[in-house]
């Protein structure tokens, strides 16, 4: 059997011109999005909301950069996520990492919690019962928060259920220390819808059984909310990688990720010719098309697709906004530049899909769906390239 002739690894820069797309990221924009969430927060602390890659950027550069920001606590979903941060953080780290999705009682995720230096979200009576039995036979502080649903219905205690419990989380003897009890916002983003102010309500109901206990309530969009519900830890997310946090309003935050694909091939088509699969878009004049190398795959929504019926994506080509045409392919997307009149057009022309005049807030919109969706898709073919941070 031939021995394997092990491959050479990419160097960034073949990577690059392998690369069908580019994903530039803006560290310092992050930063600066960061700042203005703490300087809103005020008096209370502000976290970063890290989970699902820290929606896309990538979770170590992110948390890096926010901890040289000053970002001391940091959320993530699953246990993987908070060993990836802590990774990065450093072993010797003084950030605390939270973990929002609870716990699995056994031993492998308890051993997780503890060589990662990891805090659950407990969201159950049965979760903080097994935490409690866990930090006794542990015989160390294991400090854990609790999650009360206020109106969510998805995670968290409901006021029954958290009423029995809350004294056993404030006694003296308590077996693990409560940091804070958090809750989530079902509509913060709907500045006038009134649940949020008959979950405040429910919020402060509860914070009355555990006196002297922090609270943490707004995510993004709670920060900007009227009622300033911001207790002792805001917890953003969204609104720290360039998403704005409010409905029909403008956005405060700077965008972070910018999009650029190059265009594979260049062609005409008549009036009256179809394109892309299903023949769903019909040229209405002679028309110039280009063709980028990035797809659904890569995180596009197909719903971004441009019919005869429906305007769907667009893009900026030498600074001239352009239609999709057709369907959104798996790996490829057929852009309207007919309008470009500029003749530096031409294979290899950089197509901007996001950028500060096409946010991706302004993608979701076109696509039916939302911004968060739009970050956290972003894919892994692209070409990722870090500025500032430091």
């Amino acid at each position: 059997m031939e021995a394997m002739i092990p491959l050479p690894a990419l160097t960034s820069s073949v990577a690059r011109e392998l690369a069908q797309a580019t994903l530039f990221v803006d560290l310092d924009a992050l930063i600066a999005n960061w700042r203005l969430l703490a300087r809103l927060s005020a008096p209370a602390a502000c976290a970063a909301v890290v989970k699902a890659d820290a929606y896309g950027i990538g979770i170590e550069p992110a948390v890096r950069a926010l901890a040289n920001a000053g970002c001391k606590t940091f959320f993530v979903a699953h246990v993987s996520e908070g060993a990836r941060a802590r990774l990065a953080l450093g072993a010797d780290s003084s950030h605390t990492i939270y973990v929002l999705n609870g716990i699995l009682q056994d031993a492998a995720t308890f051993a997780a919690y503890a060589e990662y230096g990891l805090r659950p979200i407990l969201v159950s009576v049965e979760q903080i019962r097994g935490w409690e039995a866990h930090a006794r036979a542990s015989a160390e502080p294991l400090p854990a928060a609790v999650q009360i649903d206020t109106g969510m219905k998805r995670l968290g205690l409901d006021a029954a259920a958290f009423a029995t419990i809350a004294n056993d989380l404030v006694r003296p003897n308590a077996a693990f220390p409560l940091p804070f009890v958090m809750t989530h916002f079902v509509s913060a983003e709907a500045i006038d819808d009134p649940i949020n102010d008959l979950q405040i309500a429910r919020f402060k109901k509860a914070l009355a059984l555990v006196p002297g206990i922090a609270a943490s309530m707004a995510n993004s969009s709670g920060i900007f909310l009227p009622q300033k519900p911001l207790f002792d830890l805001a917890r953003p997310g969204y609104a720290l990688y360039g998403g704005n946090p409010h409905q029909h309003l403008a956005n405060p935050m700077q965008p972070v990720v910018r999009l650029q694909a190059p265009i594979i091939q260049l062609h005409h088509v008549e009036a009256g010719e179809t394109v892309g699969y299903n023949a769903q878009w019909t040229a209405k004049r002679p028309s110039r098309l280009a063709t980028i190398g990035v797809g659904y795959a890569d995180g596009i929504p197909r719903n971004a697709m441009a019919t005869d019926g429906h305007a769907g994506g667009e893009a900026i080509v030498l600074g001239q906004r352009c239609p999709f045409a057709g369907r959104v392919s798996m790996d490829l997307i057929i852009i309207d530049v007919t309008d470009v009149k500029d003749p530096a057009l031409q294979a290899g022309t950089p197509v901007e899909l996001l950028s500060r005049n096409i946010t991706v807030d302004d993608l979701a919109a076109r696509s039916k769906t939302i911004g968060y969706e739009i970050l956290t898709g972003l894919g892994r073919r692209y070409h990722r390239v870090y500025r500032g941070g430091a």
